[in-house]
Protein backbone atom coordinates (compact mmCIF):
# COMPACT_ATOMS: atom_id res chain seq x y z
CA UNK A 1 0.00 0.00 0.00
CA UNK A 2 2.02 2.95 -1.27
CA UNK A 3 -0.64 5.68 -1.08
CA UNK A 4 -2.90 5.01 1.91
CA UNK A 5 -4.13 8.59 2.43
CA UNK A 6 -6.96 10.48 0.78
CA UNK A 7 -5.70 13.04 -1.72
CA UNK A 8 -8.60 15.35 -0.87
CA UNK A 9 -7.78 15.27 2.85
CA UNK A 10 -4.07 15.73 2.24
CA UNK A 11 -4.81 18.82 0.14
CA UNK A 12 -6.52 20.59 3.06
CA UNK A 13 -4.49 23.12 5.01
CA UNK A 14 -4.60 23.04 8.82
CA UNK A 15 -6.60 25.80 10.49
CA UNK A 16 -4.69 29.07 10.74
CA UNK A 17 -6.49 29.85 14.00
CA UNK A 18 -5.20 26.99 16.10
CA UNK A 19 -1.54 27.60 15.25
CA UNK A 20 -1.41 30.80 17.32
CA UNK A 21 -3.65 29.40 20.03
CA UNK A 22 -1.26 26.48 20.55
CA UNK A 23 1.76 28.79 20.79
CA UNK A 24 0.20 31.23 23.24
CA UNK A 25 -0.99 28.42 25.52
CA UNK A 26 2.67 27.74 26.39
CA UNK A 27 3.83 31.37 26.57
CA UNK A 28 4.04 32.99 30.01
CA UNK A 29 2.14 36.30 30.50
CA UNK A 30 0.71 36.13 26.99
CA UNK A 31 -2.76 37.41 26.12
CA UNK A 32 -4.78 35.53 23.53
CA UNK A 33 -7.27 37.45 21.42
CA UNK A 34 -7.33 34.71 18.84
CA UNK A 35 -10.08 32.24 19.67
CA UNK A 36 -13.76 33.06 19.26
CA UNK A 37 -14.88 31.69 22.59
CA UNK A 38 -16.96 33.68 25.09
CA UNK A 39 -15.16 34.42 28.36
CA UNK A 40 -18.48 34.12 30.21
CA UNK A 41 -19.38 30.94 32.05
CA UNK A 42 -22.47 29.18 30.79
CA UNK A 43 -25.30 30.81 32.79
CA UNK A 44 -25.98 28.91 36.00
CA UNK A 45 -29.61 28.01 35.29
CA UNK A 46 -28.49 26.32 32.06
CA UNK A 47 -25.67 24.43 33.77
CA UNK A 48 -28.06 23.45 36.55
CA UNK A 49 -30.42 21.87 34.05
CA UNK A 50 -27.56 19.82 32.64
CA UNK A 51 -26.57 18.72 36.14
CA UNK A 52 -30.17 17.81 36.93
CA UNK A 53 -30.36 15.68 33.76
CA UNK A 54 -27.26 13.77 34.89
CA UNK A 55 -28.62 13.31 38.41
CA UNK A 56 -31.84 11.90 37.00
CA UNK A 57 -29.92 9.44 34.83
CA UNK A 58 -30.94 11.07 31.55
CA UNK A 59 -27.82 9.76 29.86
CA UNK A 60 -29.26 7.60 27.09
CA UNK A 61 -29.38 8.19 23.36
CA UNK A 62 -31.99 10.61 22.11
CA UNK A 63 -33.63 10.20 18.71
CA UNK A 64 -31.30 10.86 15.81
CA UNK A 65 -32.97 14.24 15.20
CA UNK A 66 -32.66 15.29 18.83
CA UNK A 67 -34.99 15.60 21.80
CA UNK A 68 -38.53 16.36 20.71
CA UNK A 69 -38.81 19.07 23.36
CA UNK A 70 -35.62 20.74 22.14
CA UNK A 71 -36.75 20.70 18.50
CA UNK A 72 -40.03 22.26 19.59
CA UNK A 73 -38.21 25.00 21.51
CA UNK A 74 -35.95 25.68 18.52
CA UNK A 75 -39.07 26.20 16.39
CA UNK A 76 -40.63 28.42 19.06
CA UNK A 77 -37.44 30.49 19.19
CA UNK A 78 -37.26 30.98 15.41
CA UNK A 79 -40.94 31.89 15.25
CA UNK A 80 -40.49 34.39 18.07
CA UNK A 81 -37.24 35.91 16.78
CA UNK A 82 -37.48 35.64 12.99
CA UNK A 83 -41.15 34.87 12.31
CA UNK A 84 -40.17 31.66 10.50
CA UNK A 85 -42.33 28.59 11.01
CA UNK A 86 -40.70 25.14 10.99
CA UNK A 87 -42.15 21.71 11.72
CA UNK A 88 -40.22 20.28 14.70
CA UNK A 89 -40.90 16.73 13.52
CA UNK A 90 -39.53 16.97 10.01
CA UNK A 91 -37.67 20.26 9.44
CA UNK A 92 -35.19 20.38 12.35
CA UNK A 93 -32.11 18.38 13.29
CA UNK A 94 -29.96 18.84 16.41
CA UNK A 95 -26.25 18.50 15.65
CA UNK A 96 -22.87 18.41 17.34
CA UNK A 97 -22.27 22.13 17.07
CA UNK A 98 -22.99 24.28 14.06
CA UNK A 99 -19.90 22.81 12.41
CA UNK A 100 -21.50 19.39 12.00
CA UNK A 101 -24.57 21.03 10.48
CA UNK A 102 -22.37 22.72 7.87
CA UNK A 103 -20.69 19.42 7.02
CA UNK A 104 -23.78 17.24 6.71
CA UNK A 105 -25.77 19.99 5.02
CA UNK A 106 -23.25 20.26 2.21
CA UNK A 107 -22.94 16.48 1.90
CA UNK A 108 -26.71 16.18 1.64
CA UNK A 109 -26.89 18.68 -1.24
CA UNK A 110 -23.74 18.19 -3.27
CA UNK A 111 -23.09 15.97 -6.27
CA UNK A 112 -19.50 15.70 -7.56
CA UNK A 113 -18.63 18.76 -9.63
CA UNK A 114 -21.30 21.05 -8.17
CA UNK A 115 -20.06 24.51 -7.29
CA UNK A 116 -20.39 26.08 -3.86
CA UNK A 117 -20.03 29.86 -3.65
CA UNK A 118 -18.13 30.96 -0.54
CA UNK A 119 -17.73 34.67 0.28
CA UNK A 120 -14.43 35.31 2.04
CA UNK A 121 -13.03 36.28 4.50
CA UNK A 122 -15.14 33.73 6.36
CA UNK A 123 -15.11 30.81 8.78
CA UNK A 124 -12.33 28.35 8.08
CA UNK A 125 -14.55 25.23 7.78
CA UNK A 126 -16.65 26.17 4.76
CA UNK A 127 -14.10 25.53 2.03
CA UNK A 128 -12.76 22.22 3.44
CA UNK A 129 -16.30 20.91 4.00
CA UNK A 130 -17.23 21.81 0.42
CA UNK A 131 -14.16 20.00 -0.91
CA UNK A 132 -14.82 16.91 1.21
CA UNK A 133 -18.40 16.86 -0.10
CA UNK A 134 -17.04 16.72 -3.66
CA UNK A 135 -17.83 20.30 -4.60
CA UNK A 136 -15.74 22.92 -6.33
CA UNK A 137 -15.44 26.00 -4.09
CA UNK A 138 -15.97 29.31 -5.90
CA UNK A 139 -14.58 32.15 -3.84
CA UNK A 140 -15.99 35.69 -3.77
CA UNK A 141 -13.45 38.08 -2.30
CA UNK A 142 -15.42 40.54 -0.18
CA UNK A 143 -14.24 44.15 -0.07
CA UNK A 144 -13.63 46.52 2.81
CA UNK A 145 -15.20 49.38 0.85
CA UNK A 146 -18.48 47.39 0.93
CA UNK A 147 -18.05 46.75 4.67
CA UNK A 148 -17.31 43.13 3.71
CA UNK A 149 -20.95 42.60 2.72
CA UNK A 150 -21.86 40.36 -0.19
CA UNK A 151 -23.32 42.44 -3.00
CA UNK A 152 -25.87 41.28 -5.53
CA UNK A 153 -23.49 42.08 -8.36
CA UNK A 154 -20.70 39.96 -6.86
CA UNK A 155 -23.07 37.02 -6.45
CA UNK A 156 -24.48 37.38 -9.96
CA UNK A 157 -20.98 37.34 -11.46
CA UNK A 158 -20.00 34.17 -9.55
CA UNK A 159 -22.98 32.03 -10.56
CA UNK A 160 -22.57 29.44 -13.35
CA UNK A 161 -24.73 26.60 -14.61
CA UNK A 162 -22.92 24.38 -12.05
CA UNK A 163 -23.70 26.52 -9.01
CA UNK A 164 -25.64 24.59 -6.36
CA UNK A 165 -25.15 26.38 -3.04
CA UNK A 166 -24.31 29.82 -1.70
CA UNK A 167 -22.90 29.90 1.82
CA UNK A 168 -24.08 33.05 3.55
CA UNK A 169 -21.81 33.67 6.57
CA UNK A 170 -23.43 36.60 8.37
CA UNK A 171 -22.96 38.04 10.94
CA UNK A 172 -19.47 37.30 9.80
CA UNK A 173 -16.47 35.65 11.37
CA UNK A 174 -13.80 37.16 11.08
CA UNK A 175 -14.88 40.63 9.93
CA UNK A 176 -17.93 41.28 12.12
CA UNK A 177 -19.83 42.36 8.98
CA UNK A 178 -23.61 42.04 8.83
CA UNK A 179 -26.23 41.87 6.07
CA UNK A 180 -29.33 44.01 6.55
CA UNK A 181 -32.77 43.31 5.09
CA UNK A 182 -32.23 45.40 1.96
CA UNK A 183 -28.96 43.57 1.26
CA UNK A 184 -30.64 40.18 1.67
CA UNK A 185 -33.60 41.11 -0.53
CA UNK A 186 -31.25 41.92 -3.41
CA UNK A 187 -29.39 38.65 -2.88
CA UNK A 188 -32.62 36.62 -2.60
CA UNK A 189 -33.86 37.86 -5.96
CA UNK A 190 -30.78 36.46 -7.68
CA UNK A 191 -30.91 33.19 -5.73
CA UNK A 192 -34.52 32.53 -6.72
CA UNK A 193 -33.93 33.52 -10.34
CA UNK A 194 -31.00 31.10 -10.62
CA UNK A 195 -32.67 28.31 -8.60
CA UNK A 196 -29.83 27.74 -6.13
CA UNK A 197 -29.76 26.91 -2.42
CA UNK A 198 -28.44 28.88 0.51
CA UNK A 199 -26.64 27.69 3.62
CA UNK A 200 -27.20 30.56 6.05
CA UNK A 201 -24.82 30.32 9.01
CA UNK A 202 -26.48 32.41 11.72
CA UNK A 203 -24.46 31.29 14.74
CA UNK A 204 -23.86 34.96 15.66
CA UNK A 205 -27.46 36.06 15.04
CA UNK A 206 -27.96 37.18 18.65
CA UNK A 207 -24.75 39.23 18.64
CA UNK A 208 -25.74 42.14 16.45
CA UNK A 209 -25.36 45.79 17.42
CA UNK A 210 -27.31 47.55 14.67
CA UNK A 211 -30.99 46.69 14.76
CA UNK A 212 -32.28 43.12 14.75
CA UNK A 213 -30.76 40.26 12.82
CA UNK A 214 -32.74 39.25 9.72
CA UNK A 215 -32.60 35.69 8.40
CA UNK A 216 -32.73 35.24 4.65
CA UNK A 217 -35.06 32.28 5.31
CA UNK A 218 -37.70 34.77 6.48
CA UNK A 219 -37.93 36.42 3.04
CA UNK A 220 -40.58 35.39 0.52
CA UNK A 221 -39.56 32.36 -1.51
CA UNK A 222 -36.44 31.63 0.53
CA UNK A 223 -37.42 29.22 3.30
CA UNK A 224 -37.82 26.36 0.80
CA UNK A 225 -34.27 26.85 -0.52
CA UNK A 226 -32.40 27.64 2.72
CA UNK A 227 -30.58 25.55 5.30
CA UNK A 228 -30.59 27.76 8.39
CA UNK A 229 -27.76 26.90 10.79
CA UNK A 230 -27.47 28.09 14.36
CA UNK A 231 -26.36 26.83 17.75
CA UNK A 232 -25.71 27.55 21.39
CA UNK A 233 -21.96 28.17 21.56
CA UNK A 234 -21.81 31.92 21.00
CA UNK A 235 -25.12 33.35 22.24
CA UNK A 236 -25.32 31.23 25.40
CA UNK A 237 -21.58 30.75 26.10
CA UNK A 238 -21.94 27.00 25.58
CA UNK A 239 -18.93 26.20 23.38
CA UNK A 240 -17.91 23.02 25.19
CA UNK A 241 -21.43 21.64 25.21
CA UNK A 242 -21.09 21.07 21.45
CA UNK A 243 -24.64 21.71 20.31
CA UNK A 244 -26.09 23.22 17.16
CA UNK A 245 -29.00 22.74 14.82
CA UNK A 246 -30.18 23.06 11.27
CA UNK A 247 -33.62 23.88 9.90
CA UNK A 248 -34.52 23.20 6.28
CA UNK A 249 -37.16 21.65 4.03
CA UNK A 250 -38.02 18.13 5.15
CA UNK A 251 -36.49 16.52 2.03
CA UNK A 252 -33.11 18.02 2.95
CA UNK A 253 -33.38 17.33 6.68
CA UNK A 254 -34.24 13.70 5.92
CA UNK A 255 -30.94 13.24 4.09
CA UNK A 256 -28.95 15.21 6.67
CA UNK A 257 -30.42 13.00 9.38
CA UNK A 258 -29.32 9.90 7.48
CA UNK A 259 -25.70 11.10 7.44
CA UNK A 260 -25.91 12.17 11.08
CA UNK A 261 -27.39 8.78 12.00
CA UNK A 262 -24.49 6.84 10.55
CA UNK A 263 -21.70 9.21 11.63
CA UNK A 264 -22.84 10.59 15.00
CA UNK A 265 -26.04 8.83 16.19
CA UNK A 266 -27.23 11.81 18.24
CA UNK A 267 -25.96 15.02 19.81
CA UNK A 268 -24.90 14.91 23.50
CA UNK A 269 -27.98 14.17 25.61
CA UNK A 270 -27.00 16.28 28.63
CA UNK A 271 -26.33 19.25 26.37
CA UNK A 272 -29.75 18.91 24.78
CA UNK A 273 -31.55 19.13 28.12
CA UNK A 274 -29.49 22.19 29.02
CA UNK A 275 -30.31 23.77 25.65
CA UNK A 276 -34.05 23.48 26.29
CA UNK A 277 -33.54 25.64 29.37
CA UNK A 278 -31.39 28.08 27.41
CA UNK A 279 -34.08 28.65 24.80
CA UNK A 280 -36.87 28.93 27.36
CA UNK A 281 -35.20 31.27 29.82
CA UNK A 282 -31.97 32.59 28.32
CA UNK A 283 -33.02 35.89 26.73
CA UNK A 284 -31.78 37.99 29.64
CA UNK A 285 -28.43 36.19 29.61
CA UNK A 286 -28.01 37.03 25.94
CA UNK A 287 -28.93 40.66 26.57
CA UNK A 288 -26.34 40.98 29.34
CA UNK A 289 -23.55 39.37 27.30
CA UNK A 290 -24.41 41.36 24.17
CA UNK A 291 -24.18 44.62 26.14
CA UNK A 292 -20.76 43.60 27.44
CA UNK A 293 -19.54 42.68 23.96
CA UNK A 294 -20.80 45.96 22.57
CA UNK A 295 -18.89 47.86 25.25
CA UNK A 296 -15.73 45.99 24.30
CA UNK A 297 -16.38 46.57 20.60
CA UNK A 298 -16.62 50.31 21.12
CA UNK A 299 -13.49 50.28 23.27
CA UNK A 300 -11.45 48.57 20.55
CA UNK A 301 -12.70 50.84 17.79
CA UNK A 302 -11.76 53.88 19.88
CA UNK A 303 -8.34 52.37 20.63
CA UNK A 304 -7.68 51.84 16.92
CA UNK A 305 -8.77 55.42 16.23
CA UNK A 306 -6.25 56.69 18.76
CA UNK A 307 -3.57 54.55 17.09
CA UNK A 308 -4.58 55.88 13.64
CA UNK A 309 -5.15 52.28 12.63
CA UNK A 310 -7.75 51.80 9.91
CA UNK A 311 -10.70 49.59 10.86
CA UNK A 312 -14.26 49.64 9.49
CA UNK A 313 -16.99 49.45 12.11
CA UNK A 314 -18.29 45.88 12.54
CA UNK A 315 -21.86 45.45 13.73
CA UNK A 316 -21.96 41.71 14.44
CA UNK A 317 -20.28 38.76 16.17
CA UNK A 318 -17.37 39.58 18.52
CA UNK A 319 -14.52 40.37 16.15
CA UNK A 320 -12.79 43.42 14.74
CA UNK A 321 -10.74 43.27 11.55
CA UNK A 322 -8.20 46.11 11.50
CA UNK A 323 -6.18 46.81 8.37
CA UNK A 324 -2.39 46.44 8.73
CA UNK A 325 -1.41 47.01 5.09
CA UNK A 326 0.46 50.22 5.94
CA UNK A 327 3.23 48.19 7.59
CA UNK A 328 4.20 46.41 4.39
CA UNK A 329 4.29 42.91 5.80
CA UNK A 330 2.15 39.82 5.39
CA UNK A 331 -0.53 39.37 8.01
CA UNK A 332 1.08 36.16 9.25
CA UNK A 333 4.41 37.93 9.75
CA UNK A 334 2.66 40.76 11.59
CA UNK A 335 0.77 38.35 13.85
CA UNK A 336 3.88 36.28 14.53
CA UNK A 337 5.98 39.29 15.47
CA UNK A 338 3.16 40.75 17.56
CA UNK A 339 3.02 37.50 19.51
CA UNK A 340 6.79 37.10 19.88
CA UNK A 341 7.57 40.73 20.75
CA UNK A 342 4.49 41.79 22.72
CA UNK A 343 2.99 38.45 23.78
CA UNK A 344 -0.41 39.10 22.25
CA UNK A 345 -2.01 36.52 19.98
CA UNK A 346 -4.29 37.55 17.13
CA UNK A 347 -5.13 35.67 13.95
CA UNK A 348 -3.73 36.73 10.56
CA UNK A 349 -6.49 37.67 8.18
CA UNK A 350 -5.37 35.29 5.45
CA UNK A 351 -6.37 32.36 7.69
CA UNK A 352 -9.91 33.16 6.50
CA UNK A 353 -9.12 33.38 2.80
CA UNK A 354 -6.80 35.27 0.48
CA UNK A 355 -8.92 38.42 0.67
CA UNK A 356 -8.14 38.58 4.39
CA UNK A 357 -4.49 39.31 3.64
CA UNK A 358 -3.48 42.65 5.09
CA UNK A 359 -5.86 42.36 8.03
CA UNK A 360 -5.82 40.96 11.55
CA UNK A 361 -8.69 39.29 13.39
CA UNK A 362 -8.99 40.33 17.00
CA UNK A 363 -11.66 38.74 19.16
CA UNK A 364 -13.29 40.78 21.92
CA UNK A 365 -14.77 37.72 23.61
CA UNK A 366 -12.32 38.51 26.38
CA UNK A 367 -12.39 40.67 29.49
CA UNK A 368 -12.10 44.43 29.17
CA UNK A 369 -9.05 44.31 31.46
CA UNK A 370 -7.24 41.96 29.07
CA UNK A 371 -8.28 44.05 26.08
CA UNK A 372 -6.87 47.19 27.69
CA UNK A 373 -3.51 45.52 28.32
CA UNK A 374 -3.48 44.08 24.80
CA UNK A 375 -4.19 47.47 23.23
CA UNK A 376 -1.38 49.09 25.19
CA UNK A 377 0.95 46.43 23.84
CA UNK A 378 -0.43 46.88 20.32
CA UNK A 379 0.07 50.63 20.52
CA UNK A 380 3.69 50.06 21.56
CA UNK A 381 4.22 47.53 18.75
CA UNK A 382 2.72 49.80 16.08
CA UNK A 383 4.72 52.83 17.24
CA UNK A 384 7.87 50.74 17.01
CA UNK A 385 7.02 49.72 13.42
CA UNK A 386 6.20 53.30 12.39
CA UNK A 387 9.30 54.78 14.01
CA UNK A 388 11.46 52.25 12.22
CA UNK A 389 10.14 53.58 8.92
Amino acid sequence: MTKPLSAAVQSLKPSGIRKFFDIVSEMKDAISLGVGEPDFDTPWHIRDEGIFALEKGKTFYTSNSGLKELREEICNYLKRKQNITYDPQSEVIVTVGGSEAIDIGLRALINPGDEVIIPQPSYVSYEPCAILAGAKPVIINLKAENEFRLTAEELKNAITDKTKVLILPFPNNPTGAIMERKDLEEIAEIIIKNDIYVMSDEIYAELTYKGEHVSIASLDGMKERTILINGFSKAYAMTGWRLGYACAPKEIIKQMTKIHQFAIMCAPTTSQYAAVEALKNGDEDIKMMRQAYNQRRRFLLNAFKEMNLECFEPYGAFYVFPCIKEFGMASEEFATRFLEEEKVAAVPGNAFGASGEGYLRISYAYSLDNLKIAMERMKKFIEKLRNKD
